[in-house]
Formats: C-alpha cells, sequence, structure tokens
C-alpha cells in the first residue's frame, strides 16, 4: 500500500499531541510531507517548541517541522492555557528539543508542497486554528487543485460552543481564515464537538497507555491526566474530549465513524455568533454540500486503535 501523503497543521495541545504521536506511529499508511505550527492552544513559539517534543519523544526528529501563523488573519489572538496549562503541554517533563525548526514560513511550505504535488494527491491535517491555510488560499488560490481532502477538527453544531455559546475554539480563534477553507470549494471532512465529546479520555482509558510501560504511552498518559482536569470540571464527565486525533484515526479507520454530507458556513458578520458553524444537518437552506460532518465515533474502536498503534513507538 502505497502511504498517503499528508501535511499536519497544528497548534500543540495535549490533544494535538497525542494526534501527531498516532500519525508518526502511521508510516505504512501515512507519509508525513511536513507539520506546519500555528499560534491557538498556546502562542507560537510554545506550539512550535512543542511539536519539536512530540517528534523527538516519537523518535522522529527528520520530520520537517515549520512556524506558521502568529496570529490570526483578522483579529486578535485567543489562546487557551486554562486548558492546556502554561506551555501546552503541561503535564509530563519532556525534555528540551534538540531537532530546530526548518527555515522558511510554515503557509511557503504548504503552497510549494501542494503546488509541486502530482495532480490533487495532498491530504491536509488541520488540528488548530486554520489561519495557515486560509492565508495559503488567499496566497495561492491554485492550491485547491492540488488538495485531495481537508479532515479537520473543529464546529460544533448540536454540542454549539466551547468558547462562546456559539463557537467552538478552533474556528472562534480565526473565523476568516476558517470561512476561506469552507468557500473554498475542496473535499472537506468535519471532526466537530458533537464527535469528539463522544471519545472520552476514561481513567480506564488512560490507564491503558500508561501500561504500555513506553516513554510514549508514560509520556501520553501524563498529557491526559493534566488535560482531563479541565473538562471534567466543566462537563462533570469521566475523561475529557480526545478531539485532534479523530483526525488522523478518521485516515487510518473510517469505519470507526459516520456522519452526513451538508452544507456549512461559518459566521463572520456578527460579534454575538462569531465563529459559529452553521451546518444545514436537514438540508432546509437549499445550499450544495461542501463538507462531510462527521457526529458518530465508535469510541471503544478508537481508542483500541491509538493504544494498539501508539505501542509501536
Amino acid at each position: 500500500m502505497t502511504p498517503r501523503p499528508i501535511i499536519i497543521d497544528t497548534d500543540p495541545g495535549q490533544d494535538d499531541a497525542v494526534a501527531l504521536l498516532l500519525a508518526l506511529a502511521a508510516p505504512e499508511e501515512l507519509e508525513i510531507l511536513g507539520i506546519t505550527v500555528v499560534a491557538g492552544n498556546v502562542p507560537l513559539p510554545l506550539t512550535v517548541r512543542n511539536t519539536l517534543k512530540i517528534c523527538e519523544l516519537a523518535g522522529k526528529p527528520e520530520i520537517p517541522v515549520y512556524a506558521g501563523c502568529a496570529r490570526p488573519m483578522m483579529r486578535r489572538s485567543v489562546t487557551a492555557e486554562q486548558v492546556h496549562g502554561k506551555t501546552g503541554l503541561d503535564g509530563p517533563d519532556l525534555p528540551e528539543p534538540v531537532m530546530r525548526v526548518r527555515p522558511g514560513h510554515g503557509v511557503d511550505f504548504m503552497v510549494d508542497t501542494l503546488m509541486a504535488a502530482h495532480d490533487a494527491s495532498v491530504t491536509l491535517c488541520m488540528l488548530g486554528p486554520l489561519t495557515n491555510l486560509g492565508m495559503a488560499l488567499v496566497k495561492e488560490p491554485a492550491i485547491v487543485t492540488k488538495i485531495r481532502e481537508v479532515v479537520l477538527m473543529g464546529g460544533a453544531w448540536m454540542e454549539v460552543g466551547n468558547v462562546t455559546p456559539a463557537s467552538e475554539f478552533n474556528i472562534h480563534v480565526d473565523p476568516h481564515a476558517a470561512h476561506n477553507v469552507f468557500a473554498s470549494g475542496v473535499p472537506i471532512t468535519v471532526m466537530p464537538l458533537d464527535v469528539t465529546h463522544k471519545a472520552l479520555t476514561t481513567r480506564e482509558r488512560v490507564a491503558r497507555f500508561r501500561a504500555l510501560g513506553t516513554p510514549v504511552g508514560t509520556a501520553v498518559a501524563d498529557l491526559l491526566g493534566f488535560f482531563e482536569r479541565f473538562d471534567e470540571a466543566k462537563y462533570g464527565t469521566d475523561g475529557a474530549p480526545l478531539h485532534d486525533p479523530c483526525v488522523i484515526a478518521w485516515l487510518l479507520r473510517p469505519d470507526l465513524f459516520q456522519g452526513r454530507r451538508v452544507a456549512v458556513e461559518i459566521e463572520t458578520g456578527s460579534e454575538r455568533t462569531m465563529g459559529m458553524t452553521v451546518v444545514d444537518w436537514w438540508g432546509v437552506s437549499g445550499q450544495p454540500a461542501n463538507a462531510l460532518v462527521i457526529n458518530q465515533i465508535d469510541s471503544d474502536g478508537f481508542f483500541d486503535l491509538l493504544t494498539t498503534r501508539l505501542a509501536s513507538l
């Protein structure tokens, strides 16, 4: 099987870290052309450092990592230290990285890599705010013809917002970039809160990672142990939603998910509902479908996949 070429765009974040580890543990299925980093869960210098730390934790220092946009396209930066801690990867004590970020801007890397691709062959895995891709579409609209699929974690429709009453964090941070992506015509698969809130890191599931007895397993258990506390207090659940790994799991095991092709638009005109993901689930608008929105997951199968793959690192 020929591995699927992918670019990962990320803002680690504990759940981003697990998503990166899952992708790095799947070399037979996924060819990581590079990782672009964006400001989001914490400011850009920290998200870059965290990405390098995770690549080294996985024993993959050869993966190219590029720093991208340090702020949203049109709005003030918003971060989430209250969820992820001051570093963005609070929990484990990971060593400072030896590997270094590659020269050049992440947006330029994304554009250059896509334009050099053969036909529509590259999948973009978007784990954070969509600023880098939004800017890439402005810089070179022709990249649309080179994208096989955009798979993103973001948005919500029935679960509604986790930052404002109307908006989910990744879309809320840069709604104008998200608008660019959803209006671009590229094939899109969306992992909203409606599905990620069904993938909870219960104590039993976290214990399985620790039981691997490896540096990766221990680090993941420590990451999730810290990450859980915010959402457990907020939602009263056993564990926290493991958002971003759903993107990578979709590429490896799409049979674990169910959804529907619908029309999706991003609200950018109202401060009250800024960043709202307007999902026409029942087809009442008459607008053509532009995204596959996922709303169901086999959570046991998802965590089995995570545990099995991470055991290989």
